[in-house]
Formats: C-alpha cells, structure tokens, sequence
C-alpha cells in the first residue's frame, strides 16, 4: 500500500490581509481617537505594510486595530513581524512585514520535533519552503497535525495536499 502524506507550508492569504487592511483604514478614518492624528495606514511593496501616525502611541494604535482585524479575518498574527516606531520628519513610520514560507532553521526544527515526538514511522522531508510529511498509516499523520498544533512555533502552519 502507498504511504498518505501532507504538505506542512506557511502561506499568506493575501486577500485576506487585504481586507483587514481595508477595514482598518475604514476604522482609523472614523474612529474619534484618531481624528487630527494624521494616522494612516497602506501596502508599501509587496510583502510590507506602512503605518504613518504623528505620535508613537497611535501608531501603535492603529497597528492594534490592524491586529484585530487580521485575527478576525481567521489569520494568525504569527504571520505579522512589526518594527519599532521611527520618527521621520514630524511623523512616526512603522513597517510591518509579512512573513511567508517555512526557512530551513524552523524546517529542521520541525522535523526534529515529528521525529523525537511524532509516531514511529513518520517521515519528515524538507522540499524548499514546504515540509512533506509521510507514514503508512493516516492516524500517524492525524496525531502529527496535533502534535504541531499544540507546540508554540514562532511561525504560522497550514496543513495541505492530505492524501
């Protein structure tokens, strides 16, 4: 019999970021403690977002509502990595980045982790930015899912391509 397998990848939706972000410009815009603020929020490239604010504590403000946002949207916030506010000019700017793909340390990481905790019998390979996990048996894999579900990685997983 063929082993079953899953792909364990961290991707973004970018639509749903996307959203989020519309949703808090519509928030800074008509929330009454962001008024005069010169608060702002928007893409800057590809995989950054920019939060202008003329104090330190709105940006941090709006960086808040964009997190809540993002968390309703169904995302995790492991996906975000926020730099400090910097003053520029008379206005503070943060950049906050989007983090996408699994890196060789947390790929390793992660196998290790299924090899050491996981069933007997698991395999783990690491395919670029992607893990393909593999066993004989499909309750093997189902007890990998939870076992990473429930470690604290410092990036966001999905699990795809179940077979």
């Amino acid at each position: 019999m063929a082993d079953s397998s899953f792909d364990i990848v961290s991707k973004i939706d970018r639509q749903e970021v996307d959203n989020a972000l519309n949703q808090t410009v519509k928030e800074i815009g008509h929330r009454f403690d962001f008024k005069g603020t010169g608060a702002s929020i928007s893409w800057s490239g590809q995989n950054n977002i920019e939060i202008t604010a003329n104090s330190e504590e709105r940006a941090n403000a709006a960086l808040d509502v964009f997190k809540e946002k993002v968390v309703k949207r169904g995302l995790s916030l492991k996906v975000l990595d926020a730099g400090e506010p910097r003053l520029s000019g008379k206005e503070y700017k943060m950049l906050v980045s989007l983090k996408e793909g699994i890196d060789q340390d947390n790929a390793k990481k992660i196998s290790k982790l299924i090899r050491d905790e996981g069933p007997k019998g698991v395999k783990a390979q690491i395919q670029g930015e992607e893990l393909r996990v593999s066993s004989k048996k499909k309750d093997d894999l189902q007890d990998v899912i939870t076992l990473l579900k429930g470690k604290d990685l410092d990036i966001a997983l999905q699990f795809v391509n179940y077979r």
